[in-house]
């Protein structure tokens, strides 16, 4: 992947294949603003510029790929487990929610570079367990903040109190993430610093500029008069972008919004000089990203919009050979990866974990062996099509025999 592919994209198609499509280490800085999982529907008004777009906010078993959850087990033993327990904590919708983003973060802390960082917007529905999830994936040690986004206009609560906040989870890839601190100074409250230096120990000194804020950020949500509403569900404002991007990236850093709506994420990166991708599944988002770029960022001429999926360029291409079928069968146990079946290795048939139709391509890492009969049913189709089918052929074997038929 050139570098060039990284200016100004926006892919419209789901983005768990198109994080799978980018190289790793790559990134900058990503923000993500994905759905609370608060069993709500939204829309944008009729009228407005977002007018048509909409997405749910409730998760079942069908909006994600079960089968999925049991491939963390190796990679991820302590994050298999951890989900597993969230279905009987809280519920399984909760735990196929977790399921959801947890196979989009993994792949965005692969294609997050070492220096990079990621924050996470959410809110008291599922934060403390988006929290564990994180730490799952990429290590307690390397969580930075809890940021509490104060938005204060909020109404009033009837048996509870009023819902006043979101929060953003801030992790780095590692240590060495970048924190522009110059950038985000804020005045001092008092006098009393300011003293010190012309008169106080430090007489003489350069006073400092200001001070680093604290982890509470005071800044009122979007009202519907407000003129950077595009009537987007869920839109934040665009100053909390800018804040986050000018406080964790520098100047023609790639900025990374996979579930970029509205753009906010895309426009406040271009205003301050970053390259940006954007990935959603709306259609409409191009429109209102091409509308709002033009109005709050400028005119500008270097921007894709595409449904195509990207294709790495940072693996080696394997064919797939004989000796690779091997090393597949060995670390497969002779099992057909989707029935769990065992066969003999000419029995099994080398499969594209993610099909080439959804920009999967030919190396070790996406390969699979299956059985001819599973690889038949799958197809150019992803492995939740197969597990689904696997699971409705096996239901109405049993109902058959129950009948006697």
């Amino acid at each position: 992947m050139s570098k060039k592919a990284f200016h100004n994209t926006l892919y419209t198609h789901d983005n768990l294949y198109v994080l799978s499509g980018l190289n790793s280490e790559s990134v900058d800085l990503i923000y993500l603003d994905p759905p609370f999982n608060s069993k709500r529907m939204y829309s944008a008004p009729v009228g407005s510029k977002a007018a048509g777009a909409s997405f749910k906010d409730m998760w079942t078993w069908k909006d994600v790929d079960e089968y999925y959850l049991e491939t963390l087990a190796d990679q991820f033993p302590a994050l298999e487990k951890y989900i597993t327990s969230v279905g009987a904590v809280h519920s399984k919708p909760m735990m196929a929610y977790l399921t959801y983003i947890a196979q989009r973060i993994i792949e965005m802390h692969r294609v997050l570079k070492e220096t990079g960082s990621l924050f996470l917007h959410c809110d008291p529905t599922a934060s403390h367990y988006l929290k564990s999830l994180l730490d799952c994936i990429f290590g307690k040690q390397n969580f930075i903040n809890e940021i509490i986004w104060y938005y204060k206009n909020a109404s009033r609560g009837k048996r509870r109190l009023a819902k006043a906040h979101d929060i953003i989870l801030w992790y780095g890839k590692s240590k060495n993430y970048q924190f522009s601190k110059n950038k985000i100074l804020v005045p001092f409250e008092s006098g009393m610093t300011l003293w010190r230096y012309s008169r106080g120990g430090q007489a003489g000194k350069e006073p400092p500029k200001g001070k680093i804020p604290d982890d509470v950020f005071l800044l009122p949500s979007l009202n519907t008069m407000d003129k950077e509403r595009t009537g987007y569900p869920t839109q934040k404002p665009l100053a909390l972008l800018r804040w986050i991007v000018n406080m964790a990236s520098n100047e023609e850093d790639i900025v990374l919004d996979p579930f970029c709506g509205c753009a906010t994420t895309c426009v406040a990166a271009q205003q301050l000089g970053r390259k940006w991708i954007g990935i959603d599944l709306e259609k409409q988002s191009v429109k209102i990203l091409v509308q709002r770029l033009s109005d709050d960022a400028g005119f500008f001429k270097d921007f894709t919009a595409t449904d195509q999926i990207p294709k790495r360029t940072d693996v080696q291409i394997v064919p797939p050979t004989e000796p690779v079928k091997q090393r597949l069968y060995k670390e497969q146990k002779g099992k057909c990866k989707a029935c769990g079946q065992n066969f003999e290795c000419r029995n099994l048939e080398i499969d594209h974990i993610i099909p080439k139709s959804k920009g999967g391509g030919d190396y070790y890492e996406n390969y699979q062996l299956l059985c001819g009969n599973c690889n038949r049913i799958k197809g150019d189709r992803p492995m939740e099509f197969l597990r689904v089918k696997l699971e409705t052929m096996e239901r109405m074997t049993k109902t058959k025999i129950f009948f006697g038929e």
